[in-house]
């Protein structure tokens, strides 16, 4: 008989290993759903790093807890975790099990559930037994990329189950260091420091390909090549300088006279003989 789980009701198990199996409708556009397991302590925290157990570190220093591949069926894609609980430590006294989207919140994910099946009736990795328990898993706000789907923690001597279905927005980075897992940030190049790591150097080619620097003169600022020097100064031929504009010079002129003006002839009245003022009026003559 499978339970159906409300959120917060809890069932007793008697199964000693347990499969917590996480199913939902894959598609396009749909995100995938990554399964993980966190072992705490009685203060509600991991013991060490090693207590987490996800696709990354899929088993548990003790083999007590598994991470088990995807497969695809026909009611959908699913992604699941073993835990030998009868097994376990006496310092772990929960087992919580947890869902991961990546490529979009779980409001997007069709569908999704997490059945519990006892490991010795189903068979190792085998789903075609009816679950223990079954729990539909529906985030409250669709912007988690992150849900605590249930739990498995001690009661007594036994264990139980309890269905949880609490989600958070910061997705397996922030579900993980809610429960104590030291995680490392990333740099911001989206790479880790290296040690050392200083300026990169040019690579050969491009320090080839650039052009060697003139070298510094104490002529030319900035590197830039010195001005010519000046041309030796010519001296001015003993002859006198030709006419102003390029007019020739006039033949009857003597070596003596000024040179005239704007290479023009100069002008030298001669008074003419026969030249009389013509009559004037009254107001120009003597006495007026």
């Amino acid at each position: 008989m499978t339970h159906a789980m409300l959120k917060g009701s809890n069932i007793p198990l008697d199964a000693p290993t347990v499969r917590a199996v996480l199913r939902w409708t894959p598609g396009p556009g749909i995100p995938d759903v990554d399964a993980s397991a966190l072992l705490l302590g009685d203060a509600g925290r991991v013991r060490s790093d090693e207590d987490f157990v996800f696709y990354n570190q899929p088993r548990h220093p003790s083999g007590l807890v598994r991470h088990l591949p995807k497969k695809r069926l026909v009611e959908g894609a699913t992604d699941s975790v073993e835990a030998d609980l009868t097994a376990l430590d006496p310092s772990v006294a929960r087992v919580v099990l947890a869902a991961s989207a990546d490529g979009g919140p779980f409001g997007l994910v069709r569908d999704l559930c997490v059945l519990l099946y006892d490991t010795a009736r189903s068979g190792a990795g085998s789903t075609d037994a009816e679950p223990i328990a079954r729990f539909d898993v529906t985030p409250e706000t669709g912007d988690e990329t992150a849900m605590l789907c249930g739990e498995l923690y001690r009661r007594g001597d036994g264990w139980k189950f309890r269905a949880l279905g609490q989600g958070y927005a910061s997705g397996l980075v922030g579900l993980a260091t809610e429960f104590g897992i030291s995680v490392d940030e990333p740099e911001e190049d989206g790479a880790p420091a290296t040690p050392g790591d200083g300026v990169r150097p040019e690579p050969p080619a491009a320090q080839s390909a650039a052009p060697a620097a003139p070298p510094a003169s104490s002529s030319g600022g900035y590197a830039y090549p010195p001005p010519p020097a000046a041309p030796p100064s010519i001296p001015a031929p003993a002859t006198a300088p030709a006419p102003a504009y390029g007019y020739p010079q006039q033949q009857h002129q003597s070596q003596q006279s000024p040179q005239p003006s704007y290479g023009y002839p100069p002008h030298q009245p001669v008074p003419d003989p026969a030249f009389r003022l013509p009559p004037q009026g009254p107001q120009f003559l003597p006495g007026r």
